[in-house]
């Protein structure tokens, strides 16, 4: 008798250990609802983002046409266009790495990756967030919507596999700053000079390669988990590149600041705008360096100095253009 419950003991297979990832991978999935999915596309629309937009007021700004109604309508119109656009963008690409983040610390509670928006449902979103964008352009201009298009076909052809060639995928990302300036000034009818797109084009590079080193530097520092781009790249190029992009961006503002004052009638202010803009430079490669620089907009939010000295730099052209 003993022996037969002894080998029954014996015959009892044991459950399988249940692995961190497998327990998380078999929770409840995510419940979904009109609101709560509804919810999710907002969030996965990224409106945080929309704050980059405020480039599409640059051209109108340094035009001295920003009180002009007209141009300032054109210019709100353009505003509201990209961040449905530049939505539209977020959507997909989030639509597409949804494996991808499911497996991520932190990107795994995305909306999408989460399963609180379907996926077919973000690809529809999107298209909806492009038609919009891009038939609200057209109350501006048709080179705005054009504008749009050249922007949402760069920005899909990153999504699906240029993001892992490197150094396009920094122009990529930089073009979405560039395009951005651009749209203000297509959408407003006013002239872009090439000092203003070199400063533009620049300090576009000058952000993405300092946010790319940084997150090199995190990398080296902690071991944190990097997109595969980055694997192909070494510190000390994407050293090189804001560097580089810094000069040009600090050499074509000052050059662009001396026309403006020979067109302000010699006005001295222009002239004075360069110091406060170059200290900002010299002060987000501060944060460059350190390995701390996130997203631009996040950088700026964080550091008191450099919001004084953006709006100085701000205060001195209105200065100019204004009074």
């Amino acid at each position: 008798m003993t022996n037969s419950v002894n080998k029954a003991e014996t015959d009892v297979v044991p459950e399988p250990e249940t692995t961190p990832a497998e327990a998380d991978d078999s929770r409840t999935p995510a419940k979904r609802g009109p609101v709560r999915m509804a919810l999710g596309v907002v969030k996965t629309a990224r409106p945080r983002q929309w704050a980059k937009n405020v480039l599409v007021f640059v051209a109108p700004f340094t035009a001295a046409q920003i009180t002009n109604g007209g141009v300032l309508l054109d210019a709100l119109v353009a505003f509201a266009a990209f961040c449905l656009v530049a939505s539209s963008v977020y959507l997909i690409n989030d639509a597409i790495d949804v494996e991808a983040d499911r497996a991520h610390p932190t990107k795994r509670n995305r909306p999408i990756a989460a399963g609180i928006v379907p996926v077919p449902l973000a690809y529809a979103a999107s298209i909806v967030f492009f038609g919009v964008g891009l038939g609200l352009s057209f109350l501006a201009s048709p080179q705005l919507a054009i504008v749009l298009g050249v922007y949402e076909a760069v920005q899909l052809g990153y999504c699906f596999g240029l993001k892992h060639q490197p150094v396009v995928d920094l122009a990529i990302v930089g073009s979405g700053f560039l395009m951005r300036s651009i749209a203000g000034g297509v959408a407003a009818s006013i002239a872009l000079s090439q000092w203003f797109l070199l400063v533009t084009a620049f300090g576009s590079l000058f952000m993405v390669a300092g946010k790319r080193y940084a997150e090199i530097m995190l990398f080296e520092r902690t071991g944190a988990k990097i997109r595969s781009s980055l694997k192909k790249y070494s510190a000390s190029y994407l050293r090189f590149v804001w560097a580089t992009s810094a000069a040009i961006v600090i050499m074509s503002y000052s050059l662009w600041a001396f026309e403006l004052r020979e067109r302000a009638d010699g006005s001295v202010w222009p002239v004075i705008s360069m110091v406060p803009f170059v200290i900002a430079v010299l002060r987000y490669a501060v944060d460059v360096d350190g390995g701390t620089a996130g997203e631009p907009e996040e950088v700026v939010l964080k550091d008191r100095v450099l919001q004084i000295l953006g709006l100085l730099w701000v205060a001195t052209l209105a200065v100019t253009f204004y009074l």
